[in-house]
């Protein structure tokens, strides 16, 4: 849990140290944006070599090599002197991330082959990973009110130090025993599909759907069907087609895809309605957005001891779901002063998708084949980073779509594009003209969060159904009796 705490964490931990950042590197704002974003697109473009790469040489020989590269980038970042050193720290505490996350959840499939152990532990890879991202804002902005903007990445030092320490000792080591030739054409592949995708998701909710981004995303699909086809004929394949035939494993990959559309597509409206729209500052928003990962804690415990007393999983993941669909259901009826029932539906919104998204990553772990472990894990994360971005894609673009049109066409151009940019103008307007704007603004963005909550209750509610259509045959694995092979620690 420790190494998925802290690149979760990572995920979020420059929400508030950016403007400390700039001030102190002056970075250019092609820059800036890099430094953000670098982590993201390396981890997510590099996740299905490195699980591919652990069922190979090792889980926790990965493991291990990756926490000493994320821990000595965690250092270079920390004391870097230029913009250009932080993107190259940021970049190889990607590829240390990209390391660590499928490393572990592989690690659990083999420690736990008892199928109620596993669920287990499971729910609670489950629930880390999701608090480390909420955690990740908070630190990040105590840690700058305090300290320095560099404290935001040494904190990670301590940890992986432990992890050093305490890794050889304590876990065991398991690979696949005929792993094959590694395939290293598909690697280039791999990276050409998913990060292609990724960027231009990721920007057309802030920039519209212009024709660079949707070019991009077109060939990142094309290279992501030059990737299943290689796949599918060579003769030791990064990513083995059997993985799709495993009773269970592909409805998993769908749903978790869609869950994560579903969070992240909220997190776009909820934290700019906490600081634009209430008016928070940025640490309090973040604060605030702790409340509703309070509910996750309880979720993934109680739907594990559901599945466990014999309820159907397809029935139990279904009404997480429905129960997140519920969120949004809330979402869609808040007004520009409804903070608590904002923060309400987040956390039943959260608690619902976490309900989901550990009940399908045991149910693709369980069904992958121990020797898999790694690649299984780096599939479910990978569909989880395209159901994110394509979350805020789709939801952002309704959002955005319904602010246009709410926004009078007399209000000044700026105002036209964001709320930002249109609280921005409006201090800049005289008297009552500027109150005004920042009225229209904050009615027009809640009237775009009301219409996305309506059509993420939608999806949700036809997953819903999609889950108890092919989860419903999909039993509760019995006792394996199957270890996966085993390394001596020392």
């Amino acid at each position: 849990m420790l190494p998925l705490l802290l690149v979760s964490m990572d995920v979020s931990v420059l929400y508030f140290a950016i403007p400390s950042i700039t001030a102190d590197l002056e970075p250019s704002s092609t820059q800036q944006l890099w430094i953000f974003d670098i982590y993201a697109f390396v981890l997510a473009g590099l996740l299905m070599t490195m699980g591919s790469l652990g069922d190979r040489i090792g889980r926790r020989k990965l493991l291990l090599i990756g926490a000493a590269a994320f821990g000595t980038a965690s250092l270079v970042a920390a004391y870097a002197n230029s913009a250009e050193t932080l993107i190259a720290a940021r970049a190889v505490l990607g590829i240390g991330g990209a390391t660590l996350m499928p490393s572990t959840m592989a690690i659990v499939r083999t420690m736990f082959t008892d199928p109620g152990q596993r669920a287990k532990a499971v729910g609670l890879w489950s629930g880390v990973m999701t608090a480390g991202i909420a955690l990740g804002s908070v630190m990040s902005g105590v840690l700058v009110e305090y300290f320095w903007w560099g404290s935001v990445f040494l904190v990670n030092l301590p940890a992986m130090a432990l992890l050093l320490v305490l890794g050889p000792i304590l876990l065991p080591e398991s690979k696949n025993p005929d792993p094959g030739r590694f395939d290293l054409l598909s690697v280039p592949l791999s990276m050409a599909a998913v990060l292609p995708v990724i960027y231009g998701l990721k920007e057309i909710p802030s920039e519209g759907w212009h024709a660079s981004y949707v070019v991009c995303v077109t060939v990142g699909l094309l290279f992501a069907a030059l990737f299943v086809h290689r796949q599918r004929t060579a003769a030791s394949p990064l990513i083995s087609p059997a993985l799709f035939r495993a009773h269970g494993f592909t409805p998993a990959m769908v749903l978790n895809l869609i869950s994560c559309f579903a969070m992240l597509g909220s997190a776009f409206f909820t934290t700019q309605y906490l600081q634009s729209v209430l008016g928070n500052s940025p640490l309090e928003a973040a604060l605030w957005s702790l409340l509703p990962s309070v509910l996750i804690g309880f979720a993934a415990p109680v739907t594990t001891q559901l599945v466990q007393k014999g309820v159907n999983r397809a029935y139990v993941v279904s009404a997480g779901f429905v129960v997140a669909a519920g969120g949004y259901g809330m979402l869609a009826l808040a007004g520009t002063d409804s903070m608590w029932l904002v923060l309400a539906g987040a956390g039943v919104l959260a608690s619902g998708i976490v309900t989901v998204m550990s009940q399908m990553m045991d149910l693709a772990m369980g069904a992958a084949p121990l020797e898999q472990a790694g690649a299984a894990s780096s599939l479910m994360e990978t569909s989880a980073e395209f159901g994110g971005a394509l979350g805020m894609a789709v939801l952002g673009s309704i959002g955005t779509a319904v602010y246009h049109h709410e926004i009078p066409a007399s209000a000044p151009a700026p105002a036209h594009e964001t709320l930002g940019a249109a609280l921005a103008v409006a201090q800049e307007l005289p008297g009552g003209a500027g109150t005004a704007l920042i009225a229209v603004a904050r009615d027009a963005f809640t009237s775009g969060m009301q219409a996305a909550a309506l059509a993420g209750a939608v999806l949700l509610l036809g997953a819903a159904f999609l889950a108890t259509a092919t989860l419903r045959k999909v039993a509760v694995r019995e006792s394996e009796s199957a270890t996966p092979e085993q390394v001596p620690a020392a």
